[in-house]
């Protein structure tokens, strides 16, 4: 029969009954036929014959309530009816057996692991919220501040309301600036129209890049040790990461002939990462072997090359840093990408760029601008600044100091029984050394008892596919260092 008229409840009422917690069935009228909405497993059944009957399944209560209150506002409550007491017990039983489980994520996630950067610095951040003091080395940042002109620009720029929304691509008058950049140090010409895209910082730009240039079937190469991040947006863009093996007596570099062999063996690669300066290894590809790894790339034309080279202003040798895309050949098929983060202190302003020829640069802004759209227009402002306004002497006092440190943690490694590092890092400010000898190479045990134990965190070699390694960044202050190095001597000492 059709509930009297004075059950009739507004929908607000029902939403209201369904976060109390209280069980109750829902029956309404919908084109003069009436239902009965059951909770739960149960389905909707037409109370009369001239109706269909509704298969509309309820997962909840609470969604039960709402297609209820949503699509049939003309609804009618009765907690206290025999049948709502019926429905309530076979909800409850229905819950008891089979609890819910939440909806299942993408699948795409079981292949991508989290950042072991970021898991150890989040612990560091939660032992340190708990009061315990943590001496860090594991996250690659620097210890001093942006010039002052930087933080000037980015004040000036909210003064004088540059708080809205820029092109996708960036301000015009930051991507002339990178253009200006590039051709003045570096020797490429780019058009900062239409081959700059500027983004939230470099991680997004690599990633952007190989969405652009690879996707399902291809493969991408990627040099081992590696950053943690390249494997795993190979695999968010749907190809697959191959790792080819390095030599540490080689300074981790990369082999000519080790690449071509590569190559031939995976026909479907699409992407050589090259990371230069290398992070976790701070080793420095030189000019002689970039242009022998270009040789081998003149035989594989489909391969595009990216080029990470956001440590490219830390080289500690007189050989300077080489932009790839410089060398014969190779700017019409690299994607290069860089930043303000490292060579300016500039993290936290979450600034990158991607350098690359019309066709890529067009790709990631289509991308850009489906993702995040631009970057920080504050942050941009304060990017025009760092490019035009520092001074080089500034830049080059900090390759000093980062070298210094980079001495003095080698020499007190060197110190450690059972610590080795055969080719001294010459760029970036990170050093890898092998540990095996202690925990039967198990780099991730050593470094969580080595957190434990001292408050000391470094990060496992492992995670960046150099198992029996730990990774130290030495971008923080001497005296940090120093605490650092007795920590860590102390307790491969007693062990």
């Amino acid at each position: 029969p059709r509930p009297p008229p004075h059950l009739h409840l507004p929908s607000t009422y029902l939403h209201e009954e369904a976060e109390s917690g209280k069980e109750v069935i829902i029956i309404f009228t919908f084109f003069n036929s009436t239902f009965l909405l059951l909770p739960t497993a149960l389905h909707t059944v037409s109370l009369s014959t001239r109706a269909p009957t509704c298969t509309m399944k309820c997962t909840s209560l609470l969604n039960t309530l709402a297609i209820a209150s949503t699509l049939y506002p003309c609804a009618a409550f009765s907690p206290s009816s025999p049948l709502s007491k019926t429905v309530t017990q076979l909800h409850n039983d229905a819950t008891a057996s089979s609890p819910v489980e939440p909806p299942p994520l993408n699948p795409l996630l079981s292949k991508i692991k989290p950042s072991a950067t970021v898991e150890v610095f989040s612990l560091v951040k939660q032992m340190e919220a708990e009061g315990a003091s943590v001496t860090s080395l594991c996250v690659g940042e620097p210890d001093f501040a942006p010039p002052d002109c930087v933080l000037e620009a980015a004040t000036a720029a909210m003064k004088a309301g540059q708080t809205t929304y820029t092109a996708v691509t960036g301000t015009l008058e930051l991507r002339k600036a990178i253009a200006e950049d590039l051709k003045s140090r570096k020797g490429v010409d780019y058009n900062p129209v239409t081959e700059i895209v500027v983004g939230n910082g470099a991680k997004q730009c690599v990633y952007q890049g190989l969405l652009a240039a690879c996707g399902a079937g291809d493969e991408v190469i990627v040099p081992a040790p590696y950053w943690p991040s390249y494997p795993e947006m190979a695999l968010l863009v749907g190809a697959e990461p191959v790792i080819m093996e390095t030599a540490v007596e080689d300074g981790y570099l990369i082999n000519p002939d080790v690449l071509e062999k590569c190559l031939q063996d995976h026909p479907k690669a699409k992407v050589l990462m090259l990371c230069n300066p290398s992070n976790p290894t701070g080793g420095v590809h030189s000019t002689e072997l970039l242009t022998q790894i270009a040789k081998v790339l003149e035989k594989y034309p489909n391969v595009v090359i990216m080029a990470d080279e956001i440590y490219e202003r830390l080289v500690y040798t007189e050989d300077k840093h080489t932009a790839f895309a410089s060398l014969p050949g190779m700017r019409e098929r690299t994607i290069t990408v860089n930043g303000l983060s490292k060579s300016h202190a500039m993290t936290g302003f979450r600034l990158g760029y991607l350098a690359a020829p019309a066709h890529f640069a067009k790709a990631a802004a289509t991308l850009q601008g489906q993702i995040t759209s631009c970057a920080s227009s504050i942050s941009q402002a304060a990017g025009v600044a760092a490019l035009t306004e520092v001074d080089e002497s500034w830049l080059a006092n900090n390759v000093v100091i980062m070298k210094e440190k980079r001495d003095y943690v080698l020499q007190e490694l060197a110190k450690m029984e059972g610590v080795s590092v055969a080719v001294p890092p010459n760029g970036a400010f990170y050093v890898l050394p092998d540990v095996s000898g202690y925990y039967n190479g198990d780099d991730t045990k050593l470094c969580l008892d080595l957190l434990k134990e001292k408050k000391l965190a470094l990060v496992p070699g492992g995670s960046f596919g150099a198992p029996g390694t730990v990774r130290l960044s030495y971008a923080t202050s001497m005296e940090e260092l120093e605490v650092a190095m007795t920590k860590l001597r102390e307790f491969l000492e007693g062990l």
